[in-house]
């Protein structure tokens, strides 16, 4: 077979069609692969904290998380929105993480050092019912979990009144939308996130009630 004048071998052209397929074929299923392994093994958990914006970036913080989604649950109000209607709601975060890395007894543990887990009126500078601490479980493991966990932090403070309820998962809404600027807040404005922080003196209280058991940064 002649191309150009050339003479091409027509073996040799046929093998490097099949190579050049199988190549493909090798790199989508390599694709493939990697979406799978992503999503696998990934699994959720919801936590109320007071300010998603904290919430977020202290879980996205730990190894094995992925995510944290902020948005609201536990509510009767339809699509609540921040700046409009979530009558009943919490700020809340789902955090996608990843069982293989860290476990939601793991989460568990985290979740209450950065909480003030006495607080019947809020977290911190923020007060009202949405900005209220809570467990949301979705299975009876999780609420077993909970629970002993809660018993800890109850054991550990026989003087004081754990207010953080472990309730039943509900409906989670992430923020989205014209509200979308509140998702990864802490990286799309450190500045701001810095300076409300400190302003609230989430990290201040946080040191004040675990010591050397709070994972922010003593001053």
């Amino acid at each position: 077979m002649e191309v150009n004048g050339m003479r091409v071998d027509k073996k040799k052209v046929k093998f490097m069609k099949l190579k050049a397929r199988y190549s493909l074929y090798i790199l989508l299923l390599s694709s493939f692969s990697i979406v799978f392994s992503t999503n696998a093994f990934a699994d959720k958990a919801v936590f109320a904290g007071g300010c998603f914006w904290c919430m977020e970036k202290d879980f996205e913080a730990l190894e094995g998380v992925s995510e944290a989604i902020s948005g609201f649950t536990g509510g009767t109000a339809p699509n609540p929105t921040y700046k409009g209607d979530h009558t009943g709601h919490y700020e809340a975060v789902e955090v996608i993480y990843d069982p293989n890395v860290v476990t939601y007894q793991e989460l568990l543990n985290h979740f209450w050092v950065n909480i003030d887990p006495f607080d019947s009126r809020g977290q911190f500078c923020d007060k009202g019912s949405s900005y209220l601490s809570a467990i949301f479980v979705a299975n009876e493991e999780e609420k077993s979990l909970a629970e002993k966990s809660k018993q800890v932090v109850i054991d550990q403070f026989p003087g004081q009144t754990v207010a953080t309820p472990i309730l039943p998962a509900s409906q989670f809404y992430p923020i989205k939308g014209k509200e979308i600027h509140h998702q990864d807040f802490y990286k799309k404005s450190p500045k701001r996130y810095k300076a409300y922080r400190w302003g609230c003196g989430r990290d201040k209280r946080l040191i004040s009630i675990w010591g050397d058991k709070a994972t922010v940064k003593k001053d």
